[in-house]
């Protein structure tokens, strides 16, 4: 049995668990407008970014893993796990890194250090692992793809401690990227509904640690139960229509728990147009519709890296809290499959959701989560 024993969130809206989920339990946001010649773009862009004069900065460290080390940090805090212990594992979850050296090549540090593997030993360093830390980088699944293999390398052995973090700051290479596609929307986004225009980027770090135990538990623990990861390979940049990959990815995280079981489905929800109307698809063919479904990106934008861990975190602080997040700019829905959204907060007293996150090159990924009991 796979079981989580810290979490925590390091985001522009709070440095913990707590200070997130109780801001976005509030419907705020830390999206604001950036006007055009900020990181010298060309274009004004909205965006949930790190008031960085606010960040406790690491010596010797980039910006983008001083952020992991917070929230790495605040979660070990919480534990009494040696990290030192070749039984300990730590699993950097980003998609971009210290991507930002390129854009100002900043003379503090060596041109190597862009490598994800250098800035997951950087912060393995600081804290004192033992283990060669683990890199996964899977587009914007990158999150619950660390996750998956933090349970399948617990369930074999091969390690009993499993530290989680993802993460990702935005940069001028990023954000023109995005806009490349004309994927971002001016405004805040609108997951799922009729007038969303595109995607908002975002940045945070966030760190689960699970552990093996051959024990059901504590009370109100809550349990990775199952995931997977399916690729449907239908395009580089575009998500199948039909939603074959998600599809497949949900149907094999479902395993033996039964729809009803579900709090809600916690989705990718990026706002644009392709992504809202697979999903929905997605969901229609794995026969829960009747399931409350939301987004977080409303309130963090698209945190890339860090999106799987934050919104899984935030996900079980909500049913832990007997709460259905309500997804934040939705009004109308804009999808042609009939997903139960809400713009509101509702009331929830089951113990489980399901997890789902889709990002480039075809990738998919769904985790189902249960709350002992």
């Amino acid at each position: 049995m796979i079981l989580k024993i810290a979490d925590n969130i390091y985001s522009p809206m709070g440095f913990t668990t707590a200070e997130n989920y109780a801001a976005v339990k509030q419907g705020r946001s830390m999206l604001e407008s950036y006007p055009a010649g900020t990181m010298d773009l060309p274009e004004a862009f909205t965006a949930s970014l790190f008031h960085w004069d606010e960040v406790e900065m690491t010596d010797g460290c980039t910006p983008f893993e001083s952020i992991v080390i917070q929230s790495v940090g605040r979660a070990l805090a919480q534990t009494t796990v040696d990290v030192s212990s070749d039984r300990v594992l730590f699993i950097l979850s980003t998609t971009k890194g210290n991507v930002h050296l390129l854009d100002s090549r900043s003379p503090r540090f060596p041109e190597e250090r862009v490598l994800l593997g250098e800035a997951a030993a950087t912060v393995a360093r600081h804290f004192g692992f033992s283990r060669t830390p683990l890199v996964v980088s899977n587009a914007c699944i990158s999150g619950l793809s660390a996750q998956i293999t933090a349970m399948r390398l617990l369930e074999s052995g091969a390690c009993d401690i499993a530290v989680v973090c993802g993460a990702d700051i935005q940069s001028r290479f990023i954000i023109s990227g995005f806009g490349s596609f004309k994927a971002l929307s001016p405004m805040e986004c609108r997951p799922f509904d009729i007038e969303r225009l595109g995607l908002n980027l975002g940045e945070a770090a966030a760190t689960i640690i699970y552990t093996r135990s051959e024990t059901q538990g504590e009370k109100g623990q809550w349990q990775a139960v199952s995931g997977a990861v399916r690729n449907d390979a239908f395009h580089i940049s575009g998500p199948s229509p039909k939603g074959e990959g998600s599809y497949r990815a949900i149907r094999a995280a479902m395993g033996d728990t039964a729809p009803d079981e579900l709090a809600f489905i916690n989705v990718h929800g990026t706002s644009t147009m392709y992504n809202d109307e697979m999903e929905s698809a997605a969901i229609d063919r794995a026969g829960l519709l009747d399931i409350p479904v939301n987004s977080l990106k409303g309130y963090y934008g698209h945190t890339m890296g860090a999106a799987g861990v934050l919104e899984t975190i935030l996900s079980m602080a909500a049913v832990d809290d007997g709460t259905i997040l309500g997804t934040r700019g939705y009004e109308e829905l804009g999808v042609s499959h009939k997903v139960k959204l809400s713009a509101q907060n509702a009331p929830t007293t089951k113990q489980a959701f399901l997890k789902l996150l889709s990002g480039f090159g075809g990738c998919n990924a769904a985790m189902g989560f249960r709350r002992r009991s």
